[in-house]
């Protein structure tokens, strides 16, 4: 391993100052960069430390009524925090789901957002042909063992997946990803944050260089009913198959708004957005909820070992709207 270099911030400004080599990356639970670095994948420079940053380790009501989430705070101070217990128990629901007690004590909310949409490929060096590590290699995954990758929204450079569980609950949630860079601060709708692979897979989200992610915003309360269901191939410390998120609000037992999200299916976590169309105005009921899943994977293109993936996102939408109003599984 080349020697680091190290950089330990106070202030949101020091950290962007001290950012201008691109070969710099911040840190702060390191829970994925630490394997990456160590794996010979990443290779950074400088490493800047973020974590003695006080303004970005608070959780705080916003005028609004949302919440403002700052970007140091602990998967798991997030998950039992009671403001997040009460108003958004999708987002504790999906922190609970992700990884093991210790890494949720050491992972922080901006960190979580930043781990790499990434495969098996990606992470062994040995193969050659990874876009994502090398740009124009090739895709490992398309020819070889490929049951976990994406079946919506990916191209022939990257059908890896993105890996975070509370990144799907805070797309369902309509969070907002607030950042500061070179050029100030700006807002970045959550929809926007990840981005597809298309023609440059090794850029998981839109932040500009030099750019820090300090707070992530959630707008006022206003879902009724929520569920977060992961499946995946062991009971814990896995990632998913297949999540989702879905949150309600019903007016009698008329749709009045809905959001779905899933994960394990793209590069990025994924809208169903025709099929909350299809919810919204409607009862729901068996017809309804397999119209709506049916629609959510029309655009679905599996490979030669996950064609399993698309009948199992369409029982996993019907399954989660259902746990979500508590009606049969």
């Amino acid at each position: 391993m080349d020697a680091i270099s190290y950089t330990r911030a106070t202030s949101v400004a020091q950290a962007i100052s001290a950012k201008a080599h691109p070969s710099s990356m911040f840190i702060a639970g390191g829970t994925n960069l630490i394997d990456l670095t160590k794996g010979y994948v990443e290779q950074p420079c400088h490493l800047i430390d973020i974590t003695r940053i006080p303004e970005l380790k608070t959780i705080e009501k916003l005028p609004n009524g949302g919440l403002r989430i700052g970007a140091l705070v602990s998967n798991s101070a997030v998950a039992n925090d009671p403001e997040v217990r009460i108003h958004y128990p999708l987002l504790a629901h999906a922190l609970l789901s992700g990884a093991s007690q210790q890494l949720r004590n050491m992972a922080t909310v901006g960190g979580n957002l930043m781990q790499r949409t990434r495969c098996g490929y990606f992470y062994d060096i040995a193969f050659k042909h990874c876009n994502k590590r090398d740009p124009a290699s090739g895709c490992s995954a398309l020819t070889g063992p490929n049951r976990t990758f994406a079946i919506l929204g990916a191209s022939h450079q990257c059908v890896a997946t993105n890996p975070s569980d509370m990144s799907v609950a805070l797309l369902a949630l309509d969070a907002v990803v607030r950042v500061t860079g070179p050029s100030g601060e700006r807002t970045i709708a959550f929809t926007d944050f990840h981005r597809l692979p298309d023609n440059n897979p090794e850029k998981d989200t839109t932040l500009q260089p030099g750019e820090l992610i300090t707070a992530v915003d959630l707008p006022a309360p206003i879902y009724s009913y929520s569920h977060y269901l992961k499946i995946r191939d062991r009971a814990s410390y896995a990632f998913a198959l297949v999540s989702v998120a879905v949150a309600l609000q019903l007016d009698g037992d008329i749709v009045k708004c809905v959001r779905i999200a899933l994960g394990g299916v793209a590069h990025k976590p994924w809208r169903a957005r025709e099929a909350e169309k299809i919810l919204v105005g409607s009862a729901i009921t068996d017809e309804i909820l397999k119209e709506a899943s049916e629609v959510a994977m029309k655009d679905a293109q599996p490979l030669q070992d996950n064609e399993f993936k698309v009948t199992m996102s369409k029982r996993a939408i019907i399954r989660a709207v259902n746990m979500a109003i508590g009606g049969s599984l």
